[in-house]
């Protein structure tokens, strides 16, 4: 998937790709963070707090022929989780701070271990040696990945401070973590204690 960026990165500008891939990330960010924060929200939030329902609801024609095209429901809690990620993401937007972009990548690779299925451990075998020729080729025999992780601005990587030490919150030296390195080893890890 990496290789797709790396060949606009040929094409455009990085600065152009970098605005379009932030505004990308941060409408799924907010929506992963928010859907991973809820469990969490459900267990804190005050029972004297009214919890009210709320539904949003797009149709398209009309009498008869009216049909739904999007029909959510939430409620109050899940307008918190929103507000919260919303944070989240205005400051990972305007700062990229390495703590947001960690805060986005947990949420996207909790989201994937959640939503990906994979039927038998068979298919996660042959997934995973799939993988593991991939990335023989694409990240040790090639500087596709590394570019695309260091050029471009979206929190597909987990990054942690090598400087924190020294420089506190605001280190700049990383390390990284792609999420792939975490969602595919814990979807077939999930899927292992599923079957046991």
């Amino acid at each position: 998937f990496a290789q797709i960026p790396y060949f606009f990165h040929l094409i455009f500008s990085q600065e152009y790709i970098n605005l379009l891939l932030s505004m990308y990330f941060f409408v799924l960010g907010i929506l992963a963070l928010s859907h991973t924060m809820s469990p969490f929200m459900c267990r804190v939030f005050p029972a004297n707090v009214p919890n009210k329902q709320y539904q949003l609801l797009f149709t398209q024609g009309s009498g008869e022929s009216k049909e739904e095209i999007v029909n959510y429901e939430f409620d109050t809690k899940d307008l918190i989780c929103l507000v919260i990620s919303s944070v989240v993401g205005v400051w990972y937007v305007l700062k990229k701070h390495w703590i947001a972009n960690n805060l986005f990548g947990l949420a996207f690779a909790l989201n994937g271990v959640e939503l990906l299925h994979l039927n038998n451990v068979s298919t996660g075998c042959i997934l995973l040696g799939g993988l593991f020729v991939y990335d023989v080729f694409w990240v040790f025999g090639t500087n596709v990945m590394v570019t695309v992780a260091k050029s471009f601005e979206a929190p597909i990587k987990l990054v942690f401070p090598q400087d924190l030490l020294e420089k506190g919150l605001d280190a700049r030296n990383f390390a990284m973590l792609g999420l792939g390195d975490i969602v595919i080893p814990g979807k077939y890890m999930k899927m292992i204690s599923e079957t046991h």
